[in-house]
């Protein structure tokens, strides 16, 4: 009776430590699988945020975009944009809307490029100067040109669809 005691023990301790120790099996091959497309991992996004605030003036924008680059020399893009404005007793304003852009980088460090923007205007005026509002859209085209070092580019771009004022060309310096 004791030997039964003791071979049913031994057979238990045999049986629980087989079946809690035993190592993982697969019955297929295991394969590191890239979830990310090849799509995506062209695809960078960016784009900008801008608080400012003061006595009596607000501006908040933000203006996400994406960029694909189709290969090291051309990338094409879209960003939309949203701009509050509003100072005290004077002025507020709403912008919103949309741009399509491309760069070109013929070496490394020099970066062209063109971006079709449109953007609603909505604003107002207090009524301690007459009190209206104005509403409309407002298309640029910028061209420019820039310095490009890693992921930041500085340089200069040009809405060629606004007037000239007696001479002065308006020009923005941008940093991507």
């Amino acid at each position: 009776m004791e030997k039964h005691k003791i071979s049913f023990l031994t057979n238990l301790f045999l049986f629980v430590v087989f079946f809690t120790h035993i190592p993982n099996g697969y019955s297929q091959e295991n394969e590191n699988m890239d979830t990310k497309s090849v799509f995506w991992q062209k695809v960078q996004f960016g784009g900008g945020l801008g608080l400012g605030f003061g006595t009596g003036f607000t501006n908040i924008s933000v203006a996400p975009s994406a960029i694909y680059n189709f290969n090291e020399y051309f990338a094409t893009g879209l960003g939309v944009q949203y701009s509050y404005v509003k100072q005290r007793n004077f002025y507020q304003s709403n912008i919103y809307g949309g741009s399509v852009l491309a760069l070109f980088n013929p070496i490394e460090q020099i970066q062209l490029s063109t971006e079709l923007e449109q953007l609603r205007v909505n604003t107002s005026y207090d009524s301690f100067y007459g009190g209206f509002s104005d509403d409309f859209w407002n298309t640029a085209l910028f061209l420019g040109a820039g310095y490009r070092t890693q992921n930041v580019t500085i340089g200069l771009r040009y809405n060629v669809c606004i007037k000239k004022i007696k001479g002065f060309m308006p020009m923005l310096l941008f940093l991507l």
